[in-house]
């Protein structure tokens, strides 16, 4: 089917865009991109007033399936995802079974092609059973289309096997994404460290928990020469580790969440609701402002969710008892709208380049551009409807956002994945 998308703002630093034109889609691919196009037969889409950009892609979630349906699947998070503005998400391997082999990545990809409303990149275990004690089946896993290799959920606690994942992995040209936790410091900590912990009465997760293998694993990069990513980066130390490494030239990236850019340790009040609840903890106001300064000089190279669906009764329990993570993939561009691009803080590219553009670079995924030839992954938003996270209801089968009752600017109205229509008029198909 072809669709003639009418008078948006392109805005695509790839193609050097970055004004009013047409857009002709037919088929999966992108047919021509220019003014005053027509062809007969398409169904043409008025979007003035609108931006277009190239496909965002959310390159950390967690979509439950296998194993934890009743949490999220990978129908109702894909859907989500469309609702966010998303035409693609990489998928954490934190599942049951976990994804540690080529059979289990298969089943991701044939779910996802079957049920999903958007493409899905699955991420594969750098150890079995995410024990940090045997290497996973990688070149299975490869063979059957994984993206990156991570142990998200936990990371991998000893810098020796740390290692070997990384020597033994780099053959295959994947990124190695670290959930950065030293679990002998970190311990059973609830919330950050410090005044948060003290005043709450809970236990504290220290920033060093973090900040120490972010240092570690960039050591291992630079002695293995594997490519690295730290994983939901919170802490302004960690920025300035991962700032010093690329100033040395190392092949390392990051990514930041909405969450540690916009909530602080500040925001969990005695009322302890556990959807502020999440690893790493809400840092300081301070670490906040850290992280945004690195979305704004270039340090951070994407931003994520981490969205992580959970069932109502497991987040209605006491804060301890209660699992780590918030929803958040429906409500990300209209955060990053509100808070940073409508502020002047960055731009529509550089907000292209940390939710498109980068992404995809990370994860050795085709570039997606608003040119003729490419693939049909278009994200388009109204950067003027203002609306209230939660008011009208969450695709996910989840309801832990901890930007609820939040009023943004800015929401996606119409999203393409390779040429299929996923969210019409800000509904999803």
């Amino acid at each position: 089917m072809a669709f003639l998308l009418k008078g948006a703002h392109v805005v695509d630093p790839q193609a050097g865009l970055d004004g009013i034109a047409d857009v002709l889609v037919e088929g999966t691919t992108i047919a021509q991109v220019g003014e005053n196009l027509s062809c007969e037969g398409a169904e043409v889409i008025d979007l003035a007033g609108m931006y277009l950009v190239p496909g965002l892609v959310d390159m950390h979630v967690h979509l439950r399936d296998p194993g934890y349906e009743y949490k999220g699947d990978i129908a109702t998070e894909t859907r989500a995802a469309a609702k966010g503005g998303f035409t693609g998400v990489c998928s954490m391997p934190n599942t049951n079974p976990v994804t540690d082999s080529g059979a289990v990545v298969a089943y991701v990809k044939s779910r996802a092609a079957e049920v999903g409303a958007c493409h899905v990149y699955p991420a594969g275990a750098m150890t079995k059973g995410l024990r940090g004690e045997a290497l996973s089946d990688m070149g299975d896993m490869v063979a059957a289309g994984v993206v990156a290799f991570t142990d998200d959920g936990r990371g991998v606690q000893t810098a020796g096997m740390m290692r070997r994942c990384m020597d033994y992995g780099k053959m295959f040209g994947k990124v190695f994404m670290s959930h950065c936790q030293d679990e002998s410091l970190v311990d059973k900590g609830q919330v950050n460290e410090g005044v948060a912990s003290t005043r709450l009465g809970l236990l504290g997760w220290p920033a060093a928990g973090e900040e120490l293998q972010i240092q570690r694993d960039i050591a291992l990069a630079e002695l293995t020469g594997a490519k690295f990513h730290v994983q939901h980066l919170s802490t302004a130390r960690g920025i300035e580790m991962v700032r010093r490494a690329k100033a040395n030239g190392l092949a390392v990236t990051c990514e930041v969440t909405p969450h540690h850019m916009f909530l602080t340790e500040d925001d969990i009040t005695d009322a302890y609701d556990t959807r502020l609840k999440v690893n790493p903890p809400l840092r300081t106001a301070e670490d906040a402002a850290a992280v945004i300064e690195g979305v704004k000089d270039g340090t951070v190279d994407a931003i994520v969710t981490d969205h992580a669906p959970h069932a109502d009764w497991e987040k209605a329990r006491e804060f301890e008892l209660a699992p780590f993570g918030m929803t958040g993939i429906e409500a990300s561009l209209g955060l990053v709208l509100t808070n940073l691009v409508s502020t002047g803080a960055i731009s529509y590219a550089r907000m292209v380049e940390l939710m498109a553009v980068n992404p995809r670079r990370i994860l050795g995924l085709d570039p997606v551009r608003v040119e003729a030839g490419s693939a049909a992954d278009l994200t388009v938003f109204d950067p003027e409807v203002s609306w209230t996270v939660g008011a009208d209801g969450y695709e996910s089968k989840a309801n832990n956002c901890g930007f609820a009752g939040v009023a943004l600017k800015g929401r996606a109205t119409y999203v393409l994945c390779g040429g299929r229509l996923t969210l019409a008029d800000g509904k999803v198909r």
